[in-house]
């Protein structure tokens, strides 16, 4: 029912005058991260330097935003002009011609673009999404509580290591918790994180074949172990916590750990959000079997629907807000610790960002390990790290988030969650016509 809700919302949105697109506006979906709402505060800019385009907007929490999109270009509803999207749908998208190919001024500078964010929103030579800002995932901790319990957090520790430092770190009576750990359902929400643990542990989504293999000793091993974990080291409520939950967790000093995006590292070392600014530090991925597919790889990027009525103005919104002036502007304006990362090589080597971002090496570093194309222990028939990219794998991997959902909250056994779950991708895979 809230995800009905918040369509509905999202349809009065639009049809009110806030949004309301007449000749000269475009519309942008996007999605209602800190970045992305730093964008719209900062549109102005935009906006004065073309004054015969206005910019609305329609901010919707993640998983809203993915079935918006989703089902707007399916339909080809024209509600949008510009959509953040991400790797997995721009080559999916861009080969059904679903999406305009992006090209732009030479000042733009494509080539500054990391060539894992390039390739990643590229299909067949053609750009299909600009990234705003590009992510991988990796530890983000408590130095002063980890140092106070005499332990220490390397690059890529152990899975068992992680265990033992959040038993250490939770002091319930203080409201302080080992770890957090994303638990809302959806492919692009738990089951973000919960393949690149699985991977970690051996795990894949599909065999050689194409067939599911989420009924393997691996996955309920690693799901078996997450579960273990929140429930005796995380905070209450964890299956409904997501990005932005977790966030206001560590900055208010509730979690000794989260392993989640690299972009979160700006917001959890920024004084004005974040009452442990000073206490962060960061180290790559936990691995248990193997560190391949241990850390994700993922671009929120604008990109332009095909049949759009303001493609040329769509795509000048495109240019600036994902140039190297734009970063210059936030960095200008916030500071240079705030600016969106993830995309540009000239962003890390700017003297300005590497003396305001005390991540910058750990961020870099994970994005640049990230491997789409050989992401778990076996051989794997599918693209991708923290998602397999084929059409199938949305509707599989909201199945399965709900699935694990359910088995963090106790109310199905691990087993018995994994069976479901595994059920459900055969029947999507069958249907599909891979066997």
């Amino acid at each position: 029912m809230t995800f009905l809700r918040n369509i509905a919302l999202g349809l009065a949105l639009c049809a009110s005058g806030a949004v309301s697109a007449t000749a000269g506006d475009i519309t942008v979906a996007t999605v209602n991260n800190g970045h992305m709402i730093e964008m719209q505060k900062l549109t102005s800019h935009f906006e004065a330097a073309n004054p015969d385009i206005k910019v609305n907007w329609v901010t919707l929490e993640e998983g809203v935003l993915r079935q918006r999109v989703t089902t707007d270009i399916a339909t080809k509803g024209g509600q949008f002009d510009v959509m953040t999207i991400g790797m997995y749908e721009a080559p999916i998208w861009g080969k059904r011609g679903w999406l305009e190919p992006l090209e732009f001024s030479a000042d733009y500078d494509v080539e500054d673009i990391l060539p894992a964010m390039r390739g990643g929103l590229s299909y067949d030579g053609n750009l299909y999404a600009a990234p705003f800002y590009g992510e991988s995932s990796m530890i983000m901790y408590r130095k002063d509580l980890v140092d106070d319990a005499g332990l220490t957090i390397e690059d890529n520790p152990s899975w068992d290591h992680i265990r033992d430092v959040a038993a250490a770190l939770t002091d319930k009576d203080n409201g302080v918790y080992g770890i957090c750990l994303r638990g809302k359902p959806g492919w692009g929400d738990n089951m973000a994180f919960l393949t690149t643990m699985a991977n970690s542990f051996g795990a894949q989504w599909f065999n050689m074949d194409w067939t599911p293999a989420l009924d393997s000793p691996e996955w309920n091993a690693a799901i078996t172990f997450y579960v273990d974990l929140l429930t005796n080291y995380g905070p209450p409520g964890s299956e409904g916590n997501s990005f932005n939950e977790i966030l206001a967790l560590i900055n208010e000093g509730k979690c000794g750990m989260w392993i989640d995006a690299t972009i979160a590292a700006s917001f959890v070392t920024d004084p004005s959000q974040s009452q442990v600014a000073d206490k962060m530090a960061f180290a790559q991925a936990p691995q248990k079997a193997t560190t391949k597919g241990a850390n994700w790889l993922w671009a929120w990027s604008l990109a332009v629907p095909a049949g759009t009525k303001h493609s040329d103005d769509a795509r000048k919104f495109i240019e600036w807000a994902t140039s190297k002036e734009y970063i210059t502007l936030v960095g200008e304006t916030n500071g240079w610790g705030l600016v969106p990362t993830g995309t540009r090589q000239s962003t890390y080597d700017n003297p300005q960002f590497q003396a305001a971002a005390t991540f910058d090496e750990a961020e870099l570093k994970a994005i640049l390990s990230a491997n789409p194309e050989d992401s778990t222990l076996n051989p794997s028939p599918y693209v991708g790290v923290q998602f397999a990219a084929i059409p199938e794998f949305q509707a599989i991997g909201i199945a399965v988030g709900q699935q694990m959902t359910a088995a963090l909250a106790g109310s199905i056994s691990v087993a018995e969650a994994l069976a479901k779950a595994q059920m459900a991708a055969d029947r999507e895979m069958r249907k599909a016509g891979y066997y």
